[in-house]
């Protein structure tokens, strides 16, 4: 065992599965190993009694019928299972990708608390494992208490099936804000709450069996087999997915079985309108765990954002119930147990180097002063510093403004409006998602790209110049600030212009 694995297994609470973590750049899947051959038909045991031979394996397989291959198959799922670790392939958002080394009962949180290790990044529990049917063109959210490798082996031999990592802020944002998840208009409950509901007793009435709240509304289903889409009235309940065949009448005798989801799962569709003709791009489906074919995919579609999340939410609660709040509350009852600082940390004062003899700075007003002119300090010895590198012809203050910004997590850099809306879709449509790129139309100007209202909102960041300072604003000038830096810490304490706080930025990372 390497040195960096013990660190690991210590330092993020995985216990013992974290000792099998190897790290395994570039291997190929695993396969099932090649048996000994045995000249002899049977073999005697240490007791005496005959075993009987392990089956050679064929060295022409292209010869094998489709019969004998699947026999084959089964033969070696036992090997399979009973393997006590596995390779997986996992992907980015860039597509690039890192095979590790994993034990068999591995969760989607460990694999997810594995790469944040690894990759150094910042574990705000919002870190996702998804699975990509890149055939099918769908995707899900695994849940965090799922096993990895019974997702997989439900995984079809030609299908192209991968695992991505990224972010998702809004995998469990609706036992935060469920009012905003489940429209009034779309939730019915039962007699108890007497038709009104607040922030706990809508979330109670989905976790607790005894419970029974539907939803309703309208939906695009596409016929089986046709390229048409038609819109019906759809009812959700515990029991599963019903459509009425008599506008919105709930009658038992008008209500149509759908799917259910014991052995299903839902997914998002990734290209509704181009790949399956929808009439929108809010698509969804309904998929059988043990089937990868098309034609067993219920393929529905929504009007609005608001409405697939609905939708999708209340199929991922009514299947899991009470396991999603678990997986909710885990990550901060961890958070509350450990300490928030070390010993060091507290132990830290203000000091004051400024004179011939050092000194403790004790008022809390005099410590934010000098922080706040150590950092203008530090800025303004980059600008220096990085303008003495550029060209003759570059501003000392638009240099420095580019270095700044560019090593940010949230800026992006070349991005299109096209890609910064894919990109905050995929990590979750929820307010305060935001990134920062450059202007495709504008050379010289940025874009703040931000989530409000389940929608996407783009605003222009304009540079001002000012005897001879160039700034930045937002605001058309009202609100100016030297660098990009200072404006999203401004943003993220202020709402300002904006229709809601910068609160989540979208990262990438390179596995």
């Amino acid at each position: 065992m390497s040195k960096t694995l013990e660190d690991i297994r210590s330092s993020d609470g995985l216990g013992e599965k974290a000792a099998l973590f190897r790290d395994a750049r570039g291997l190929i899947p695993l396969r099932a190993p090649s048996l000994p051959s045995r000249t002899a038909a049977n073999r005697k045991s240490d007791g005496g009694e005959e075993t009987p031979a392990a089956p050679v394996p064929n060295p022409f397989p292209d010869l094998f019928n489709s019969a004998v291959s699947s026999l084959v198959t089964e033969c070696l799922l036992p090997w399979a299972k009973s393997s006590s670790s596995q390779v997986i392939k996992v992907y980015n958002e860039d597509n690039t990708s890192r095979a590790v080394e994993v034990p068999s009962d591995i969760t989607a949180r460990d694999i997810c608390q594995l790469f944040v290790l690894k990759n150094h990044c910042v574990d705000d529990h919002s870190w996702t494992l998804f699975q990509q049917l890149s055939h099918l063109h769908i995707e899900r959210t695994i849940e965090d208490h799922e096993s990895v490798m019974e997702v997989q082996s439900a995984w079809g031999m030609d299908s192209d099936c991968r695992l991505y990592f990224r972010k998702n802020y809004a995998k469990y944002e609706f036992f935060n804000k469920p009012l905003e998840f489940f429209p009034e208009h779309m939730v019915s409950v039962s007699g108890e709450t007497n038709g009104l509901m607040n922030h706990s007793q809508l979330i109670q009435t989905f976790l607790k069996s005894s419970t029974c709240p539907e939803i309703h509304g309208y939906l695009h289903a596409k016929d089986q087999g046709r390229k048409s889409w038609k819109k019906f009235y759809f009812v959700l309940r515990r029991s599963g997915l019903y459509f009425s065949n008599k506008g919105t009448s709930k009658e038992p005798r008008h209500l149509q079985f759908i799917a259910e989801f014991s052995d299903s799962d839902v997914y998002t569709l990734l290209s509704a309108r181009k790949v399956h003709g929808a009439p929108t791009d809010y698509g969804f489906c309904v998929k059988p765990n043990k089937s990868n074919s098309p034609r067993d995919l219920k393929l529905l579609c929504a009007d609005d954002e608001q409405t697939r999340t609905c939708w999708v939410t209340a199929m991922r609660l009514f299947k899991y119930g009470m396991q999603l709040y678990q997986n909710f509350i885990q990550p901060h009852q961890k958070q509350k147990t450990s300490p928030m600082r070390s010993i060091s940390e507290n132990s830290l004062v203000a000091m004051d180097f400024s004179g011939q003899k050092s000194r403790v700075i004790e008022n809390p007003s005099e410590v934010l002063s000098v922080a706040v002119e150590e950092g203008l300090s530090w800025r303004r010895k980059s600008c220096h510093r990085l303008s003495s590198h550029g060209s003759p012809s570059t501003s000392q203050s638009s240099m420095s403004t580019i270095a700044i910004h560019m090593a940010q997590p949230w800026f992006h850099s070349k991005l299109s409006r096209d890609e910064a809306q894919r990109l905050i879709a995929q990590q979750g449509l929820i307010d305060g998602v935001f990134l920062l790129r450059d202007s495709q139309s504008n050379p010289k100007t940025f874009v703040l790209s931000l989530c409000h209202a389940q929608r996407i909102r783009h605003f222009q960041i304009l540079p001002v110049e000012d005897e001879g300072e160039l700034f930045y604003s937002l605001d058309e000038g009202h609100t100016r600030f030297t660098d990009l830096i200072q404006l999203v810490e401004f943003y993220q304490l202020n709402r300002g212009v904006l229709p809601c706080k910068l609160k989540h930025h979208c990262a990438r990372i390179t596995l």
